[in-house]
């Protein structure tokens, strides 16, 4: 089976040489997701909005797919501020939660710098 690239308006344009996401046999791999609004450029200020419309992202990209939450397995966030993270833990429980859904397996790793100045990316992997 060949790779089938996926792709929503519902969620941000990738800003590289990237695709949204990417499905190959029954894996799909989702690009790590940034808090910026398409039609406006908007980046809320506040990490728990932020944490917020990157998984809303998320999301939309597998529903594209025709998946759900509960469908991933593995999420990676990327966090400028380590100390942002008891707020982003309380956002990812929720958004968990309200789904019904197990917690995927996670990493969480301090950056530098994320694009376009924002507080958090999160990348996800998801099985079909």
């Amino acid at each position: 089976m060949s790779k089938i690239i996926i792709k929503t308006k519902k969620s941000p344009i990738p800003i590289g040489p990237y695709s949204q996401g990417v499905q190959k046999n029954n894996f799909i791999f989702i690009s790590g997701q940034i808090p910026i609004q398409n039609e406006s450029n908007y980046i809320p200020d506040d990490i728990k909005d932020q944490t917020k419309l990157v998984l809303l992202y998320i999301e939309n990209i597998l529903n594209k797919a025709k998946l759900k939450v509960h469908n991933i397995v593995k999420t990676t966030i990327f966090v400028s501020n380590l100390n942002d993270f008891k707020n982003i833990n309380k956002i990812y429980k929720n958004f968990f939660d309200k789904k019904k859904c197990t917690y995927p397996a996670r990493s969480c790793v301090e950056v530098s710098r994320l694009p376009k100045e924002v507080k958090i990316e999160i990348e996800a992997i998801a099985i079909k």
